[in-house]
């Protein structure tokens, strides 16, 4: 079972507790995975929680404990779409619907890039300037989805990303929204990338490995979405 859930984007807090909810009601192991700013959401939703096996990030921020958007961005190179952002005075941002395809989805039809914008949801300053918690991918197997085209989250970044959370990294020619970009590579990481680590992480940390994330009836992957 698959389950695609969007964040409040009112808070990191609000999110991580929106999360935790949604893997409290479902039964079975769970795989979380997060795009772009949902990286921070599944690290954190996903500490000490024991349904949480494994955790795929996808053109994603991996944090660790006092880490925020604003630092982690700054590690990487200036990437020239930034300037499609925007903040208002309330503290809510959203990306420029007139950049929006250029900036994030360079490689998808015009049309539906055009389509994204319009009804994108706008994100809380509070969501990218609150510190992160422990990156709970530390403690568990991880994959990492690089979008090597992007040109809003440094690839290179995203590189430095997976290779500190020890995940097996998937590189796809593709734009920052790869999961519509490319859904079928992205889709088929989320249960073949934690079992290729041979779940590593759980056997030093957690003893003996729970069963791998194949599809079936008792495994659910939640999706945490994403902001900028």
């Amino acid at each position: 079972m698959r389950r695609a859930r969007a964040e409040p984007m009112t808070s990191l807090a609000d999110d991580i507790a929106w999360t935790r909810r949604h893997i409290d009601a479902v039964e079975g192991p769970v795989t979380l995975v997060g795009h772009s700013y949902g990286g921070t959401v599944i690290s954190g939703a996903a500490l000490e929680h024991p349904k949480v096996n494994s955790l795929v990030f996808v053109a994603a921020y991996v944090p660790d404990e006092g880490e925020t958007i604003g630092m982690l961005s700054d590690k990487g190179a200036e990437m020239p779409s930034r300037v499609a952002l925007r903040f208002a005075a309330d503290g809510w941002s959203h990306v420029d619907p007139e950049l929006f395809g250029d900036a994030l989805a360079h490689d998808l039809p015009p049309r539906l890039a055009r389509s994204l914008a319009a009804v994108q949801k706008p994100t809380h300053g509070a969501c990218l300037a609150a510190p992160a918690s422990t990156g709970a991918w530390h403690d568990l197997p991880c994959g990492y989805v690089l979008s090597a085209h992007d040109r809003i989250l440094d690839p290179r970044l995203q590189r430095w990303f997976a290779t500190r959370a020890e995940a097996v990294v998937t590189e796809l020619p593709s734009s920052h929204l790869s999961p519509l970009s490319h859904p079928e590579e992205v889709a088929g990481n989320l249960g073949d990338a934690a079992a290729r680590r041979g779940f590593r992480k759980l056997i030093q940390n957690r003893g003996p490995a729970p069963r791998t994330p194949a599809a079936g009836p008792g495994h659910v992957r939640a999706r945490a979405s994403e902001a900028v």
